[in-house]
């Protein structure tokens, strides 16, 4: 249990940022995307003036553009669902390129896109240039109630372990000749998801014995008692703080 965990959105390194308390990056974060959210859509420039502030954070924490647009491709659902709204809303047309669109709709879609990627690259350097067994305690730090804190713990640490499960389970059934082509294996697919759900589950007991038998009681010791400094504090206050004055700006232009 004590052990790292390691994931593909985190990219090791030795920049200032990563070198910031958990705390500190996630406090920054959610200020960041809160003022985003609240910037008038109709301030195009302010959110290119966001773009340019994410960038720089991402060239100081040294994260390559091109690691940072692959995981980008999580928000394409979003993208899409964007893309119908000037097809599908009410109100005002105005012909593009031929088509005819609604206004509201064209708006609602850059308001969507805009924020939205900013919100999911603000996400994705936080993930970047921090451990999740960090940002667990960051989060706990934060006072996140610790129950949940837990609950999130578990399931990093265990999915994994559960994948690895399906994946010997998948291994067993071809190693006998069975390959799904249609409806009438279906049954064996569910009955397959059933054994798994049973063996997570025993495995779950026999992990709650043996931390009860280590003298778990039902939270989870505080393992990094390091407070940030008011150094840290400043600097990762310079995103929203920068943020805050474009949002304003955006509202006084």
């Amino acid at each position: 249990m004590g052990a790292g965990h390691s994931h593909l959105l985190h990219r090791p390194g030795h920049s200032p940022v990563h070198a910031l308390p958990p705390h500190c990056k996630i406090a920054a974060t959610f200020g960041f995307v809160v003022l985003v959210v609240a910037t008038p859509r109709e301030a195009m420039w302010a959110f290119g003036a966001y773009a340019v502030l994410l960038g720089a954070v991402a060239a100081t924490a040294r994260i390559p553009a091109g690691f940072l647009l692959k995981r980008l491709l999580i928000e394409i659902p979003f993208v899409a669902f964007a893309l119908l709204m000037p097809f599908v809303a009410e109100g005002e047309r105005t012909p593009v390129l031929g088509l005819s669109l609604s206004v509201s709709g064209l708006w609602g879609a850059w308001n969507v896109l805009a924020k939205g990627t900013l919100g999911v690259a603000a996400s994705v350097l936080l993930a970047s240039t921090t451990e999740l067994r960090a940002l667990l305690t960051g989060l706990q730090r934060l006072g996140l109630p610790s129950l949940l804190v837990q609950i999130a713990s578990f399931m990093i640490r265990y999915g994994d372990v559960v994948t690895a499960e399906l994946r010997r389970m998948s291994v067993a059934r071809r190693s006998r000749g069975f390959e799904a082509r249609g409806v009438r294996h279906w049954g064996v697919l569910a009955r397959t998801a059933g054994a798994l759900f049973i063996r997570s589950y025993e495995r779950g007991e026999r992990v709650h014995l043996a931390m009860v038998s280590r003298g778990y009681t039902g939270t989870m010791p505080m393992l990094d008692e390091t407070a940030a400094t008011r150094a840290q504090w400043a600097y990762a206050a310079a995103l929203p703080a920068t943020a805050l004055a474009v949002c304003v700006m955006g509202y006084a232009l």
